[in-house]
């Protein structure tokens, strides 16, 4: 019997057997990367659209709001 391997991210797990191309299980981790950077864009982008009453819903002040958004997508 065979066991699969787990690759575990922050948000995504993946199940590997044996035997799995280094390049394939490479380019799962690298899709995912790229997957996680592009909705940290877009939620910062969002972030900057809103007006300070919605901000007061999520708990966020303008100044953070602002601070927040013009963070590069790479960082978290």
């Amino acid at each position: 019997m065979t066991h699969a391997r787990l690759i575990q991210t922050d948000t995504f797990s993946i199940q590997t057997r044996p035997g799995t191309p280094v390049a394939a299980v490479i380019a799962v981790k690298f899709a995912i990367l790229v997957t996680k950077w592009a909705a940290r864009r877009q939620t910062r982008l969002a972030l900057a659209q809103l007006e300070p009453w919605q901000l007061a819903d999520v708990g966020l002040t303008p100044d953070e709001a602002i601070t927040e958004s013009r963070r590069v997508f790479w960082q978290m």
